[in-house]
């Protein structure tokens, strides 16, 4: 077992905690002496419920059978009612695994409530790809849990009180623990509305204002539970989709805030505005790392807080969950192992990063079919991935296409389709000044990050080509000023000024996710649900694997309608970059 902890989010620096002690006017009562307590918390496991990659058919990397081994190490050493466990959401989505118990065997109990009840999770919050599964999967799946699911600013509209409890108290060792759920409000900009139908989702900082006198009032120790990013310390502001630090600084109160969604580990501590500590964690993505806050009351009663993250990927899986959970893993194997048709041509992401791709274009290709559109936008969701030749089985579909999204239909006119492109090359492309520049954009503080996904500093799947149009991208223009559409792809003018277009988009971008359309083209927010012409009952994955089965036999090959320019450029810079992005 490795203990990883890391500072000011700098994800690869040398193992170290942090730690503090409460200064001696936030006493806790004298009877809470001598007491040792271990909070351990999961986020953004995604699916990761079980030793085994389904969507790559081979052992898995983590999982919450492996976390099982650390809490029970845990469980054993300090006693149960020492160990507090939590997770911060987005536990519904990503391995087939989750997609098998949404939406194919309904009928059982879902293998999510099952693990984190044998588990004996003490709560959870709720994630944003949580809700992306729709009310009859995530409310039977709440029912389901035998924990409080927590989330203080998802409110129901018709009643104006939370949908979920917004805290509970836990006692532990006889401390009395507030811990707070709360859900990033971003979920209107990237879902549509029929999955969240009814909620509201409030601010953050506001709602934990709200609950705080109430907490600290029954509480000794008070925990945030939150499901939203560490984000900027100097953030201000409302709706902010990563407020974590905004919140421990401007809501004095919180002991500690255990933070998820953007997949970035962090253990640090931040001072609020009234000068208390507040340990902030985070252990990232797919049950690799836990989280740990290990707290002390001295013969004083005073706190000490240590945090760190502790890496469980070397740990062997628990014996006794793999036995009981048997049944569900060869479930989903079966599941994952059918095979749905052939591909003759191996394809993969990598290409994607640099032009023109055949697995990109292979959901272009589709998006047009289903939609009747002219024109489609997508991007390589899968950071990744790579659909071999040879057979192709359901596991595929998930590399293929990793997310629930619905398609849509929308109508763009010639200016903003232009002014969509723009913004999406502008966080995608560099601006070149010599061929020996880079092609893509890096963030310099994490250009050597292990997790080579976290080196570009902007989330690839917002990427987003065009198809049905020919154009050129040039690397040396500044931002804005980067796109040439010369046609449509059948050789008719594009008109920039009066005509409009149907333009085929997955949900998350068709709600706004990504700022393409509003930032980008210049819709307002509250315009994107009138510019939809129709959308697809379904998910997008669904119909590849219809289309998969209805030819039987692919041959996908990229459609080569842009390119960046001018191409010596781009070709240099595209092959070192590749060695940066994927070594």
């Amino acid at each position: 077992m490795r203990i990883l902890s890391f500072i000011l989010l700098a994800l690869f620096s040398l193992p170290v905690s942090t730690s503090h002690a409460r200064p001696a006017a936030e006493k806790v009562p004298a009877k809470i002496k001598n007491v040792r307590l271990k909070i351990i918390e999961t986020s953004d496991v995604h699916g990761n419920y079980f030793p085994y990659d389904f969507m790559d058919r081979k052992p898995g990397i983590g999982s919450l059978a492996r976390i099982e081994t650390y809490v029970k190490g845990a469980r054993k050493q300090m006693g149960a009612d020492k160990v507090l466990l939590l997770d911060n959401g987005d536990i519904l989505q990503g391995q087939p695994t989750a997609y098998y118990y949404n939406y194919i065997d309904t009928t059982a109990t879902h293998a999510c409530a099952a693990v984190l009840n044998y588990m004996r999770y003490d709560a959870a919050a709720v994630g944003n790809h949580d809700v992306e599964t729709g009310h009859a999967v995530y409310d039977r799946w709440v029912r389901e849990c035998k924990f409080p699911m927590l989330s203080a600013n998802t409110i129901e509209v018709k009643t104006g009180k939370p949908y979920w409890k917004p805290y509970t108290i836990i006692r532990k060792g006889g401390v009395r623990i507030a811990v707070l759920g709360m859900l990033t409000p971003g979920i209107p900009t990237w879902l549509p509305e029929n999955l969240w139908r009814g909620l509201r989702f409030d601010d953050l900082v506001l709602t934990a204002q709200k609950y705080m006198p109430e907490m600290r009032r029954q509480a000794d120790l008070v925990v945030g539970l939150f499901h939203s990013g560490v984000g900027r310390e100097d953030a201000t502001g409302t709706l902010n989709e990563n407020a974590s630090l905004q919140v421990a600084r401007e809501v004095p109160g919180f002991d500690i805030i255990l933070c998820g969604h953007d997949h970035r580990q962090a253990c640090r501590t931040i001072a609020n505005k009234e000068g208390g500590i507040v340990q902030i964690l985070n252990p990232a993505a797919n049950a690799g790392f836990v989280a740990v806050a290990d707290v002390s009351f001295d013969t004083q009663g005073h706190k000490t807080i240590t945090g760190s993250i502790v890496d469980v990927r070397d740990l062997a899986p628990d014996a006794d969950f793999v036995k009981e959970f048997s049944p569900q893993i060869e479930a989903v194997k079966a599941f994952t192992s059918a095979v749905i048709g052939y591909n003759k041509i191996a394809i993969d992401t990598r290409p994607s990063f640099f032009g023109p791709s055949a697995f990109v274009d292979f959901i272009h290709q589709l998006q047009m079919r289903i939609s009747g559109a002219s024109l489609s936008f997508a991007a390589p969701l899968t950071f990744d991935a790579e659909i071999p030749a040879g057979e192709i089985h359901m596991s595929d579909m998930f590399n293929l296409y990793r997310y629930e999204n619905q398609l849509y239909t929308m109508r763009l006119s010639g200016k903003e389709i232009k002014g969509f492109l723009e913004y999406s090359y502008a966080n995608w492309a560099n601006t070149m000044q010599q061929p020996t520049d880079h092609l893509l954009i890096f963030n310099p503080k994490t250009i050597e990050a292990k997790e080579t996904w976290q080196r570009l500093a902007h989330p690839n799947f917002n990427f987003d080509s065009a198809a049905g149009l020919i154009y050129t991208v040039d690397v040396r223009r500044p931002k804005g000023e980067k796109v040439h559409i010369i046609s449509l792809a059948n050789g008719e003018p594009f008109d920039l000024e009066k005509k409009d277009y149907l333009v085929a988009v997955n949900s998350y971008r068709g709600n706004g996710g990504g700022g393409l359309l509003t930032q980008g083209a210049g819709i307002p927010k509250e315009e994107l649900p009138k510019r939809i012409v129709k959308s697809t009952d379904k998910d997008l994955r669904f119909y590849l694997m219809q289309e998969i089965k209805r030819q039987g036999t692919i041959t996908p090959k990229a459609l080569n309608q842009w390119k960046f320019v001018p191409e010596d450029w781009a070709t240099k810079a595209a092959h070192a970059d590749s060695l940066i992005l994927f070594k």
